[in-house]
């Protein structure tokens, strides 16, 4: 036998208010089975739930097209970063500045390799402390680094942090928006519940066929067990 199931998606959890709150069975006073207190809790839960999906909807999706932004972004400092130090560590190398220097840009003085530019925290720090150093340095007389030069450098750092900041914003609104459909699909649940036992017990008295192609008029989900089949339910009940 079939058994019905509340909805799992916010998407089912609409399609199932609608099929209620759509069929005109439920407004007329006659032959009325589902009380007006619940019908009037249906619609605003309905309408809360529909604006809390559709902004969700939307904040994920204008994070995913930020997300894309930013890496590009991401992409180019970091190329701009590693080849600023790698010009540094060669002219260390070479003798043209000192090894001491490297400690201005939050190297140690043996250092042979590139810091760690992987995640977004850590190219913006190595490139603050990059540009902070290479500041330092030619203010105490040092000669700057061209290709890339410090500004092309700062340049570049400045837009992806301003892009990584909008992107933890969207984050966040896509977070909000997630923990507000968490807190509106109980009470749907909740109505949905009400509804569909009202529903159920009005056409409880007809023959199972009936019962179920009734109750699946006004929205109630009905699922098969496995190895059951529709022919076996009509088979039942005849």
């Amino acid at each position: 036998m079939p058994y019905r199931r509340l909805p799992k998606t916010d998407a089912a959890r609409l399609r199932a208010l609608k099929t209620v709150l759509d069929n005109n069975d439920i407004y007329t006073a006659r032959n009325r089975f589902v009380s007006w207190d619940t019908v009037n809790r249906a619609r605003p839960a309905y309408d809360r739930l529909l604006t809390a999906a559709e902004q969700y909807r939307l904040s994920y999706s204008a994070q995913l097209r930020s997300a894309g932004k930013a890496d590009k972004l991401q992409r180019r400092a970091t190329m701009y970063v590693s080849h600023f130090l790698q010009v540094l560590m060669m002219s260390v190398e070479r003798g043209e500045i000192k090894k001491s220097a490297l400690r201005l840009y939050g190297l140690g003085e043996d250092a042979s390799s590139l810091p760690n530019l992987k995640t977004a925290n850590n190219l913006m720090e190595c490139g603050r402390m990059a540009v902070e150093g290479e500041k330092a340095r030619v203010k105490d007389g040092g000669r700057p680094i061209y290709n890339p030069t410090i500004g092309m450098v700062s340049t570049h750092l400045d837009i992806f942090k301003e892009c990584y900041e909008q992107q933890k914003r969207l984050q966040e609104r896509t977070a909000q928006a997630i923990e507000n459909l968490k807190r509106i699909r109980p009470e749907v649940d909740g109505v949905l519940l009400d509804l569909w036992n009202q529903i159920e017990a009005y056409f409880k008295d007809e023959p199972q066929e009936v019962r179920l192609d009734q109750c699946r008029r006004f929205g109630v989900v009905y699922y098969y067990r496995k190895n059951e089949t529709k022919k076996e339910e009509n088979k039942d009940c005849i």
